[in-house]
């Protein structure tokens, strides 16, 4: 099939969509998988996060003070939204983050100092969609508490971005690759595609790929594009290096869209967390999640006798799930009812994380396997 080709229509049914998006991700995560085995050895650690049966309460965990912003980024209590109503929220969020309680393991509060101290003449890179920059955003507001980094690089669209702490000779990067191979994407800003997108499977997409080598530690996420219509090549092969890198794969993000999706006029409005059993994962979110621990068990089934690189699963789904009160919705734009055309539709964002948000206490989880090693 020419990979040129335009204007291609794909009549498939719900059977259809399943199948191709557990194809697709299957065939990601085991490309991938193998790439990083054939650094060398690979070792397998789940962390899972649940609440606590007794629904106890603990205090509240000291305030989160960033110093630091991102370029076009709206302060969460200036876009409009009530301001009282957004502080309340953010000293809720304090109590209920705490609310969240391993089962048994202990899981430390996330200490910037000692983060830092652990990557110190070290580098890390988010690698995948807008969770993973979401992800990156949460983790400098904390960090900067300690140090302000400097940003060295960012690409036209500041998808792609990386930053320096110069104290502690650390790098982090963001780099934008949603399908973590290679593809060609028809669509604008806004999320609307004019075409089918063009997927290789077997072509690890050369943003992350040429960088692997640079990267101590790697934190891979994926899942949300792949529900996106595409035409999909698998032609070439993954040719390995010798290069040690320690890997985390972040499992599927659910969103909390209801009454609609993101295009169709979906809202989240919910102000409290979930409690455990009010809320199940959509089929499509099973499938993904399932897909990624099917591979992840592949990967552990491999010989290990060699040492090296490591491969870790970072599971974050039901975590996630269990709050729909942490999104932005209609406020992912600055003051959007402030429209002169009363007419306008507001678009709600019910898959991004507000910060301070629930999307803080996956940095947590972070220390918690940097300090397992």
């Amino acid at each position: 099939m020419n990979s040129d080709m335009k204007n291609t229509t794909i009549p498939v049914n719900q059977h259809q969509i399943k199948m191709y998006v557990k194809m697709a991700a299957c065939l990601i995560f085991m490309v991938f998988a193998y790439r990083i085995y054939s650094l060398s050895y690979l070792q397998i650690s789940p962390v899972v996060v649940v609440l606590d049966d007794d629904g106890g309460k603990s205090p509240s965990p000291p305030p989160v003070v960033a110093n630091f912003t991102f370029s076009g980024q709206i302060p969460a209590n200036d876009t409009g939204a009530d301001d009282e109503l957004y502080e309340k929220w953010a000293a809720r969020f304090g109590l209920y983050l705490l609310e969240v309680e391993t089962r048994d393991c202990e899981l430390p509060r996330f200490d910037p100092e000692r983060f830092l101290d652990l990557m110190r003449k070290k580098s890390m890179a988010f690698i995948g969609d807008s969770i993973s920059r979401n992800h990156v955003q949460s983790l400098l507001c904390i960090l900067s508490q300690v140090e302000q980094p400097l940003e060295v690089y960012h690409d036209e669209e500041y998808r792609s971005r990386r930053w320096f702490f110069d104290s502690h000779k650390f790098t982090l990067s963001v780099i934008w690759s949603p399908f973590l191979t290679q593809a060609k994407i028809f669509e604008d800003n806004d999320g609307h595609a004019s075409d089918a997108v063009r997927l290789h499977l077997d072509e690890p997409d050369l943003e992350w790929a040429n960088e692997l080598g640079n990267f101590d530690y790697v934190h891979i996420g994926a899942g949300q594009w792949f529900l996106k219509t595409a035409i999909y090549y698998e032609n070439n092969t993954i040719v390995g290096s010798d290069h040690t890198v320690h890997a985390l794969l972040r499992t599927t993000t659910p969103d909390h869209f209801e009454n609609g999706e993101w295009n169709t006029g979906g809202y989240c409005n919910r102000t409290v967390p979930f409690k455990e059993g009010e809320i199940k994962l959509r089929d499509i979110d099973t499938i993904m999640r399932d897909v990624e621990l099917g591979e992840m068990k592949v990967v552990g089934d491999m010989n290990t006798s060699r040492k090296g690189s490591t491969l870790k699963l970072f599971d974050t789904t039901y975590l996630s799930l269990l709050r729909p009160d942490g999104h932005p919705g209609p406020y992912r734009a600055f003051h959007p009812f402030d429209a002169k055309n009363s007419n306008s539709k507001v678009q709600n964002d019910c898959l991004h994380w507000c910060l301070p948000g629930p999307i803080d206490s996956w940095n947590d989880l972070l220390m918690s396997i940097l300090l397992r090693g």
